[in-house]
């Protein structure tokens, strides 16, 4: 043997192009075993794939149908208040004298009956009056001298607040109390 490379590589080939002995029939029914199990876990794969693929479609559909129709329970509640207000318009239009407080009971019903829909939906008021003020609830809108109320404390409130469980809808519109100019002078 020399020393020469090409002659290596010629006999590594001659020695790969060798035959090899056939499976016997023991090997040949395992690997048909084998090959079979190997379809079956490929299909297998191959369906649940599918059905993944179908399940995310589905959910993703699902979703923007849960988000497009969303207000709809809150709705169903607010239509028949819808339903009461229209009554009272057409009563109104067909008031005669002295039905003016049966209307004004019939707002009044109503307005009871929008304020338990919303509040069944989650809506809660925020009723500042006689509280400290909060700037994360109420937004004051200018401060009054009081020589009742203490400082820094709602003394009126003008527009009430709303909020969604913990979120906030609407802050309080107030007006808070601060010491009168005389105390202030007083005192310094």
């Amino acid at each position: 043997m020399s020393d020469d490379p090409t002659n290596t590589e010629t006999d590594a080939a001659q020695g790969a192009a060798e035959p090899l002995a056939p499976p016997s029939p023991a090997e040949l029914d395992e690997l048909r075993a084998k090959a079979a199990k190997a379809d079956e876990h490929w299909d297998r794969l191959l369906r649940q794939g599918a059905d993944f693929e179908n399940f995310k479609k589905r959910a993703a559909r699902d979703r923007q149908e849960d988000i497009r129709y969303a207000n709809k329970g809150l709705l169903d509640k607010l239509i028949p208040v819808l339903d009461n207000f229209d009554m009272a318009m057409a009563a109104a239009n067909n008031a005669q004298a002295g039905s003016a407080d049966a209307l004004k009971t019939g707002v009044s019903m109503i307005h009871s009956q929008f304020k338990s829909a919303l509040l069944e939906a989650g809506l809660e008021e925020l009723d500042a009056t006689g509280k400290p003020f909060d700037p994360n609830w109420q937004e004051a809108v200018s401060h009054q001298e009081s020589a009742d109320v203490p400082e820094g404390q709602v003394l009126q409130q003008l527009r009430m607040g709303y909020k969604l469980r913990d979120r906030l809808l609407r802050p309080a519109t107030v007006i808070v109390a601060k010491k009168p100019a005389t105390e202030s002078a007083a005192t310094t």
